[in-house]
């Protein structure tokens, strides 16, 4: 078979290769042979990544020896034909054959003009200790590797780029050592120190000692850069060499340094993302990040031995304050070394403090295991201005930042403080995380904010954050005033020195919200202990209605930090109003106790400063609180109270409030008109003011009453429309009570599957903001729309966990539905004694409630009694 491959209506068991001659004759049987061994597995040919997997050889080199690049050495050789399934008398004659190829490999003419060459080079440096992971980056630079019979003449050039620390070369040469059998005339080394100290690497030099590697006598070496390049590539022309360039500050720096044709490749290392090398010279690019988690966690326990397994939560804190940076990894395992006795958890103790962590990761006298060290070579080749944005950044107090915030911390223009935040991120010293939206990890924070404590005095710092605020206060108000034009609270609005966000309409604004929150929180917790409490408050101030609509974790740390400010600076105002917010989350968390001591709190603080407004809130929170204890008398005084404070005090806010919480308390009553008189006048209310949060809320209980009456088409309407609005102003809680509302009227007129959708979406918001109420009535509601889609052993779990979330908290009027549920699915199941206590239960605790379901459960309960 001169073209070694199978032909048909032959026995694929009887190849035949005695006519095979070349490397490429020879590597077309064995891919017959892969073939074949496909048929008679059924299971897919062996993939090289399998072949490689098999031998502990390189993706590349497999690729090599079937799509004939490279001749298999003997033993190789042999190997692989076994795997693919040759028979002994094949491998016989394979082995003749593949003597026959080399024979003729040997005594084919040499290329004209050039000897072989008398000199191998071996240069990589030695093997990293412990490597660990990056997977994902090596089957990169395989892939690269094995696809260079694509590229035509052209040289194959991969760069790996990244911050300091992250382990670039390791990488590379970890890589370059798997992949030494692709490049038998040798593997070139050089580090450019393109980041180092001292200066770069020149073109000349570099071009200098590559050729005398490559066995150029020194005398034969040509003067000019240009007749070195030239020299350079003559002389690695048709050899199959690796170039591995460490290290490299500039696409100019490394553009001599590329052979001219495609049998060798050439490996770039850099802190540069090297573009222009990537659009001129077709470059591929490789980035590395930290090291995921488990990887970092991993390298650590290596490194630091069995002490890492007794004590996993602390070397996962390692990780952490590491920032997962090999580097960082690396030295912080050499010191748990140097205190072999000691508990790991003192190191995380003492790495605790972000500044102290730098000097605790220098590993001595040399630099090159100094984190701070080896950042600083990342710097100083800046520009002075693009350096001193840098240190600002460090200023920054949350976990990242756009180009306004930027341009605050360094007083200047918007547009210079993008260029050199997109020259920061291409030196790798700050990470795009978003349009406009960069971070720094720990390590490089700390390590800029150390920079700014040495380079900046005093005075330019606190300056630098005082314009960061005022930023962030300005285009929260711009934020609220565009989401909430008439239901916000009036604090002071600074002037900004510098640009401020053009928030053109709600759903820029709930865009910049979201995106600026975690910077906003941070910010009010930094400005407490540090000279600005004022902003704290005035933050708290602002954010909170956008809070309330699900962010209950933030909403917690932004309003404690107000109220600490506030008690600081004897701001009985910002006391109060902080005190009511806090007691309205822990309210939506159902930490009822808690939040009833708030209310109380914040009611006396608003009764000392005569604040009318707020103690209408506060009173229609305290009878919210009363309402879902299940205190219905309680809780209609303190509405009441609220309704006529509001009407005095010319509140329209307030009024709209207390209608629609007097709605609440007469809806679970059962008195349905009387609840829907409330709310349609709350809804009248809203609308005049232009409250459009206040609108939804009151379509959204209008929709309850009149599927508590039956009216599920009117309900629907009502809940679509809510459910629209508070979309459009981001307001989760809201959404997910439309939510589930909606399945549950969906449930009532048998569409349960469409149901089940509704309800499944609001359980994720429920789920994701803590709202365990929520969760309670969303469970109840996929419970009845199982028990409608003839699925009682489901409805009974859904309706178990609903009731033991609300027992938990202790709220009435979801327990009583839960039971009613487990009932109606346990008479469905035939456990009919089950059946009875669960609606017995049920109806009892609907009349606590003098709840109108306790007359329909007690129906359902006589007639399983009769049946």
């Amino acid at each position: 078979m001169a073209d070694g491959v199978d032909r048909p209506g032959t026995d694929p068991g009887a190849l035949d290769p005695s006519a095979v001659r070349t490397v490429a004759e020879l590597a077309q049987v064995l891919r017959a042979l892969r073939r074949r061994h496909a048929r008679r597995r059924h299971d897919g040919e062996l993939t090289y990544r399998a072949l490689a997997a098999r031998t502990g050889w390189s993706t590349a080199a497999v690729a090599e020896y079937l799509t004939g690049q490279t001749l298999p050495p003997t033993d190789r050789f042999d190997v692989l034909v076994a795997l693919l399934g040759a028979t002994p008398a094949e491998q016989g004659a394979l082995a003749t054959a593949r003597d026959r190829v080399a024979e003729h490999h040997r005594r084919a003419p040499r290329t004209a003009g050039r000897a072989r060459p008398a000199v191998v080079p071996r240069q990589l440096p030695a093997d990293v200790y412990a490597f660990t992971g990056r997977d994902a980056q090596l089957d990169r630079l395989d892939t690269l590797l094995a696809g260079a019979d694509q590229v035509g003449t052209a040289t194959v050039v991969s760069v790996i780029t990244g911050t300091a620390g992250v382990g670039k070369t390791s990488l590379a040469v970890h890589w370059a050592h798997r992949a030494t059998d692709r490049f038998p005339d040798g593997q070139l080394y050089l580090d450019l120190r393109g980041h180092d100290p001292g200066l770069p690497v020149s073109a000349a030099d570099a071009l200098a000692r590559l050729l005398a590697s490559t066995g150029v006598p020194q005398a034969e070496i040509p003067v000019e850069v240009e007749q070195r390049a030239a020299r350079y590539r003559t002389q690695l022309a048709g050899r199959r060499m690796l170039v591995l360039l460490d290290n490299a500050g500039t696409a100019e720096q490394v553009r001599p340094l590329l052979p001219g044709g495609s049998s060798c490749a050439v490996l770039v290392t850099s802190r540069d993302s090297l573009a222009g090398l990537v659009a001129r010279d077709g470059a591929r690019r490789v980035d590395l990040d930290p090291l995921p988690l488990d990887d970092a966690v991993a390298l650590l326990g290596q490194l630091i031995g069995p002490r890492a397994a007794a004590e996993p939560d602390a070397v996962a804190q390692l990780a952490r304050l590491c920032a997962r940076l090999p580097l960082a990894l690396r030295i912080v395992a050499e010191r748990a070394g140097t205190h072999p006795a000691g508990p790991l958890a003192t190191l995380v103790a003492e790495l605790a403090d972000r500044h102290r962590r730098l000097e605790l990761m220098d590993s001595g006298d040399d630099p090159h295991a100094a984190v701070s060290a080896v950042f600083s070579w990342s710097v100083r080749h800046l520009p002075a201005a693009t350096a001193r944005t840098f240190r600002l950044l460090g200023l920054h107090p949350g976990p990242d930042f756009d180009g306004y915030a930027a341009a605050a911390l360094a007083g200047a223009d918007l547009a210079a403080a993008r260029r050199d935040l997109a020259a920061l991120a291409r030196a790798h010293l700050v990470q795009p995380v978003g349009a406009d939206r960069y971070a720094l990890h720990d390590l490089l924070a700390a390590y800029a904010a150390q920079l700014a404590d040495a380079e900046e005095s005093e005075a330019a710092r606190r300056a630098a954050r005082s314009r960061l605020f005022d930023l962030q206060l300005a285009a929260l108000s711009a934020a609220i005033d565009l989401l909430h034009p008439v239901d916000r609270r009036k604090h002071p609005v600074p002037e900004p020195e510098t640009a401020v966000p053009e928030l053109t309409d709600a759903a820029a604004a709930r865009a910049w919200l979201d995106a600026e929150r975690p910077a906003l929180v941070a910010a009010a917790g930094y400005a407490v202990t540090n000279g600005w409490p004022a902003h704290a408050v005035n933050v708290s101030t602002a954010i909170y209605r956008f809070l309330e609509g699900g962010h209950f974790a933030d909403a917690l740390a932004v309003h404690g930090h107000a109220a600490r400010a506030a008690e600081v600076t004897g701001d009985e105002t910002g006391h109060a109003h902080a005190l009511v917010d806090l007691g309205s989350t822990y309210l939506a968390l159902s930490r009822f106790d808690l939040a009833a001591e708030h209310f109380r709190q914040a009611l006396a603080r608003y009764e000392r400063t005569g604040d009318l407004t707020g103690q209408a809130r506060a009173l229609a929170d305290l009878g919210k609180l009363e309402r879902r204890r299940g205190r219905h008398e309680l809780a209609t005084g303190y509405i009441r109270r609220a309704l006529a404070v509001a009407e005095a005090s010319g509140d329209g806010i307030g009024h709209v409030r207390a209608l629609m919480d007097l709605g609440f308390v007469e809806t679970e009553r059962g008195r349905y008109d009387v609840a829907v008189a409330h709310h349609r006048q709350a809804l009248a209310l809203a609308g005049r003011l232009g409250h459009r949060l206040g609108e939804a809320a009151a379509l959204v209980n209008v929709g309850l009453v009149e599927l508590r009456a039956n009216r599920h088409a009117e309900a629907i309407a009502h809940l679509s429309d809510a459910l629209d609005t508070f979309r459009q102003m981001g307001h989760r809680t809201g959404e997910a009570a439309a939510l589930s509302h909606l399945g549950n009227a969906l449930t009532s007129i048998g569409e349960p599957e469409q149901a089940v959708a509704r309800l499944t979406a609001a359980q994720t918001i429920v789920c994701d903001s803590g709202d365990r109420e929520g969760q309670a009535w969303v469970l109840n509601g996929l419970g009845e729309a199982a028990y409608a889609s003839g699925r009682p052993a489901e409805a009974l779990t859904r309706h178990s966990e609903a009731l033991a979330i609300a027992v938990d908290i202790d709220v009435h009027e979801p327990q009583a539905r839960a039971h009613r549920g487990l009932g109606r699915a346990y008479a469905a199941l035939g456990d009919l004694a089950q059946a009875r206590h669960h609606l017995t239960l049920a109806v009892d605790r609907y009349r606590r409630l003098r709840s109108r379901e306790a007359d329909q459960v007690q129906e359902l309960l006589s007639a399983l009694d009769l049946g």
